[in-house]
């Protein structure tokens, strides 16, 4: 995105113009974006050569997923509807891995008739209804077991997973009892070694001790993992401070890491791929004046992008047109839903706004429609895919008649 004169663009097209084709609120992505997100991606990491697998619930989007298929990536999903899903946009079983603490009977089964690479388990509980099924069907099944290494990733606590309290993975202790378990089994295949330690990191010093743990495990084991699957967690700038994670350092970890192991690595990326690739188009309905405030009130709100109400999240506001006039006072963006929490950032300085005018709240991509709702039984918007200077409806918008 970038502004021309005073209009806001993207991939050379005019938010303005888009919001007028297609109407608002309107979630737009630059496949360009996306591009250049997975070779930055891929080049740092190249000398490892992992297997890619996009973290499907950071974005749904059929076409979307397509076309990161097309650039190599294998997925990672956590339920039968992403999986699902992963098939029909065309990735490969042999790249999908299954993740998620409450596989039921049903997801299981369905995972091991499509032949998956592997299914990630969390608990003996689940370890032993694969067992079962496995039996039943007489297939030999891959699998892999999470381990929680008890690591702060300082990220938001609704988004870590890596420490004992969270309910992800297992202890070391329990650990080493499942590869007992699993060794003794005719039907059970341990070939991996799983983790992840939450999302929006922007810090490697989190990966690395993450990476001594697992050393440390996989002494203890004596076990030969096929695979280690360092899950995703990647963060992207949100404030646009320059604070990115240093991708050059966690990569030269995880090479030192496989001096000492003979494993393939594999990668989970979700929002580091598509979150800034993503943007949402909104109009101002109403100025609302306050006492120390100004209630901007626009028809994009928390049903359409759940994570300001979820995790607190900020997300940058931006007019899709300059003027040079300035607010006189802070500005609090907000949506229509009957919730206090139905808001998406506050400005102290932004330029003066009126009822008609757009405003962009940026990086949506991740975590945006994979979290929308009909809440207060509203419309849940189109979704566009900018690819040079053609656009495509994606998903198109509901109707009253869909959810009525």
């Amino acid at each position: 995105m970038r502004y021309k004169s005073k209009d806001l663009f993207i991939d050379g097209l005019k938010f303005e113009s888009l919001a007028k084709k297609f109407a608002t609120p309107l979630y737009c992505y630059s496949l360009k974006k996306i591009k250049e997100n997975i070779k930055n991606f891929k080049q740092h990491f190249k000398r490892i050569n992992p297997i890619y697998c996009f973290s499907i619930k950071a974005n749904s989007n059929t076409k979307l997923l397509n076309e990161i298929k097309k650039l190599g990536f294998g997925a990672d999903v956590v339920s039968i509807g992403e999986l699902m899903k992963a098939l029909k946009s065309g990735f490969k079983s042999n790249k999908i891995v299954f993740s998620g603490v409450g596989k039921t009977a049903k997801e299981i089964s369905f995972a091991i008739d499509k032949k998956i690479l592997l299914i990630n388990t969390e608990s003996k509980g689940e370890i032993l209804e694969i067992e079962k099924i496995a039996k039943n069907k007489k297939k030999l099944v891959n699998i892999g077991i999470r381990l929680n290494p008890n690591t702060d990733a300082k990220t938001l606590k609704q988004i870590s997973t890596g420490k004992k309290e969270n309910k992800f993975g297992v202890s070391e202790k329990i650990f080493l009892e499942l590869i007992e378990l699993v060794k003794r089994s005719k039907f059970l295949n341990l070939k991996c070694l799983s983790v992840h330690i939450g999302s929006q990191i922007l810090d490697h010093r989190p990966y690395e001790r993450m990476l001594n743990v697992i050393q440390k495990v996989i002494n203890k084991s004596k076990f030969n993992f096929e695979y280690v699957d360092l899950g995703g967690g990647m963060g992207i700038d949100y404030e646009k401070n320059n604070k990115n994670l240093n991708l050059r350092k966690y990569a030269t970890n995880i090479e030192k890491f496989l001096k000492k192991n003979n494993c393939k690595i594999i990668f989970e990326p979700g929002r580091s791929i598509i979150a800034n690739a993503g943007h949402l188009v909104s109009e101002v309905i109403y100025i609302k004046e306050g006492e120390k405030k100004n209630f901007v009130i626009v028809d994009a709100a928390m049903n359409d992008l759940m994570r300001p109400a979820l995790y607190n999240a900020y997300h940058r506001v931006i007019p899709a047109k300059k003027n040079n006039q300035k607010s006189q006072k802070p500005y609090e963006f907000v949506g229509p839903i009957c919730e206090s929490t139905d808001k998406f950032s506050t400005v102290k300085k932004f330029q003066k706004l009126k009822k008609k005018d757009l405003i962009v709240i940026c990086d949506v991509g991740a975590y945006g429609m994979s979290l929308s709702s009909n809440y207060n039984l509203r419309l849940k918007p189109a979704e566009i895919l900018i690819n040079g200077s053609k656009v495509k409806i994606i998903n198109k918008r509901q109707t009253l008649r869909d959810i009525v």
